[in-house]
């Protein structure tokens, strides 16, 4: 037999795949702040259209099941829907795309969905919008996530 290599096998070396991981440059107070003005501006507009949708789909008895609802726990809901959905998906919500920021883990990777939820869930601690005066935010230091510069910026 002749031993000529066959042009139709599978490469022999050994290929290390890694995660992608961002650099480590923080995103500044005043991007995290425009993010915030545009992701709260996008959840209005969001409960708007929830509202609009009952009010279309089941008409007056949509209407009053909907103002029985406590307005925080609806709030909650959807908020939470708002950035669970973003952030596992894509890591970013819309605001953070506009000001070209990204959530990633300690590590440097996307984060977990379980991080994701524990950031958001963080978010409804009493008081923790202050937690953004000091270092780093409560939503960001519980769940071990960063909010960064996207890459390129």
């Amino acid at each position: 037999m002749i031993d000529t290599p066959n042009p139709y096998s599978p490469p022999q070396s050994e290929v290390e795949l890694s995660e992608s991981v961002r650099p480590w440059v923080a995103a500044g107070k005043g991007r995290r702040f425009g993010t915030f003005v545009v992701d709260y501006v996008l959840f209005m507009v969001l409960a708007f259209c929830v509202g609009a949708l009952v009010g279309l789909l089941f008409g007056d008895a949509g209407v009053r099941a909907l103002q029985s609802v406590p307005d925080f726990l609806l709030a909650i809901l959807i908020l939470s829907a708002y950035y669970i959905f973003f952030e596992a998906l894509w890591a970013r919500t819309p605001g953070k795309l506009a000001f070209a920021t990204v959530v990633v883990s300690e590590a440097g990777t996307k984060p977990s969905f379980g991080q994701v939820a524990g950031r958001t869930l963080c978010r409804f601690i009493p008081f923790e919008v202050f937690s953004c005066f000091g270092e780093r935010p409560w939503h960001d230091s519980i769940p071990k996530t960063r909010v960064v510069l996207a890459k390129g910026r």
